[in-house]
């Protein structure tokens, strides 16, 4: 496609896209209040330690699909929310990961361990309440280097 040459009306998402509506994974069930994931297919799924996620969000509902990859949607939500801390001392969240990513466990805990897993967000708490994480797209991608 071409350069602009006139004024263009572009579309903007509402609510800055902080709610989401993603297909879900065929024969896969999604608890309100859990880290939703994408997997490399691009279906919904909840999180959990593998390489290949993209952390999508907060579940805002139980979705059940008993179905085929897609019949049923989820909606999700991304923002800051609080996750259950790893039980691994050596892998536990603290206030020193403040400001650093963290990386999916499970579909409600997340850690410090990255090997094998998949960034959940950026840590911007740690208290005896869980991980406060901020779930947003550019923590998933590596900052292209300049050159």
């Amino acid at each position: 496609m071409a350069a602009l040459t006139n004024a263009r009306d572009t579309s903007e998402i509402a609510n800055g896209a902080k709610a989401l509506v993603l297909p879900v994974k065929g024969s896969t069930t999604i608890y309100q209040g859990s880290l939703v994931a994408i997997d490399a297919n691009g279906y919904a799924i909840p999180a959990k330690k593998a390489a290949s996620l993209t952390a999508a969000g907060c579940a805002e509902e139980t979705v059940k699909n008993e179905g085929s990859d897609g019949d049923v949607v989820i909606n999700v939500s991304r923002g800051v929310f609080v996750f259950s801390n790893t039980a691994t001392t050596a892998n536990k969240l603290t206030k020193a990961h403040v400001l650093k990513p963290c990386y999916m466990e499970d579909d409600q805990t997340v850690t410090a361990l990255a090997t094998g897993s998949s960034v959940a967000g950026l840590v911007v708490r740690v208290d005896d309440n869980g991980v406060a994480v901020e779930i947003n797209a550019a923590l998933n991608y590596p900052v292209a280097s300049a050159g």
